[in-house]
């Protein structure tokens, strides 16, 4: 198989990844994005998007397809295909997907985190229709309106407090007795008059037409079912984790419970090879974030692309 040589590689079509490529192909480098599935990453499952600066409001996957184009309109290379290995060690990188096999000078790992499922019927049918992984993106579409959310750890907790701004009312939704979220966000939540509390539950099914309409629960200790539905439309947040993209990573980058680590100019512990977006160890996962750190990486991919081949490297320049 032909190994096809790059300057710079990214993996993952998503804001992190899109915005690193875009600025890859503005300098001058051979880019390439490999994206398994569809470019946008998470926020083609949000309907609006309307906390991206400039743009007022959007359609998730429609920002992800701007995105893409002007990546390619730069000249940078984008293909659908899944990367099934990566030697990333040594000076020249290799990538294997499925179809072909790519070398570069230098790599952008930019392939995400999900947000970890209730795994009920439903929650694929109607996430986006009712069911969000994101308060600051969705809790502003249920002013005045009531919301379950689902988790008891810290982010559940915290963004639960968050939605209070615009809910009427906030049930979560825990399968134990007692929160794991940490005892002073635990004394916020109760003492908030906004939020309640669903113990020993979790969530068996999902129902609806357009959107969820129909919350049916299970009592974890007495075995009872019930079913919440409503007249008006009601939002059902789930918090309970994230599971970082990084497995065929793992041996070769440093992490900390499957995400990476890097510093602020997104290095890993492998010389040429960088890291950005919701796989990263950091505190707040958005689009504008995730693009940020997609500037940052190859930014100092250049950088580091650059000094490798004994090139004065003069900054990132806005006329490139």
């Amino acid at each position: 198989m032909e190994e096809i040589m790059y300057d710079l590689i990214i993996l993952g079509g998503g804001p992190a990844g899109l915005t690193a490529a875009l600025y890859g192909a503005r300098a001058k480098l051979k880019t390439l994005v490999i994206e398994s599935k569809i470019e946008g990453g998470q926020i083609t499952n949000t309907t609006d998007v309307e906390n991206y600066p400039g743009i007022d409001m959007i359609n998730g996957a429609e920002l992800g397809a701007k995105m893409k184009k002007q990546v390619v309109e730069f000249g940078a290379e984008f293909v659908y295909d899944e990367v099934v290995e990566a030697e990333l060690k040594e000076e020249v990188k290799k990538i294997k997907t499925k179809e072909k096999e790519y070398e570069a000078k230098a790599v952008i790992i930019a392939t995400g985190a999900d947000p970890r499922k209730i795994g009920c019927p439903g929650e694929e049918e109607y996430a986006g229709k009712g069911i969000s992984y994101c308060a600051t993106c969705d809790a502003a579409f249920y002013e005045g309106l009531e919301v379950y959310v689902v988790g008891g750890g810290d982010s559940a907790i915290d963004e639960a407090l968050f939605i209070t701004k615009f809910a009427k009312k906030v049930h979560i939704i825990h399968r134990r007795d007692a929160l794991r979220a940490s005892q002073t966000l635990q004394k916020r939540a109760f003492d908030n008059d906004k939020i309640d509390f669903i113990w020993d539950s979790t969530v068996k099914e999902i129902k609806g037409d357009m959107t969820a309409k129909e919350l049916v629960l299970e009592n974890l200790k007495t075995g009872e079912v019930k079913s919440i539905t409503s007249d008006e439309p009601f939002g059902i947040f789930v918090f309970i984790g994230y599971v970082p993209n990084t497995k065929l990573f793992e041996g070769q980058i440093e992490m900390e419970k499957g995400y990476i680590k890097t510093d602020e100019e997104m290095h890993t512990n492998l010389d040429g090879v960088f890291a950005a977006g919701d796989l990263r160890i950091k505190t707040v996962r958005q689009v504008v974030t995730a693009a940020s750190d997609g500037a940052i990486a190859a930014v100092n991919a250049e950088k580091y692309i650059a000094e490798k081949e004994g090139k004065l490297y003069e900054g990132f320049k806005e006329n490139k």
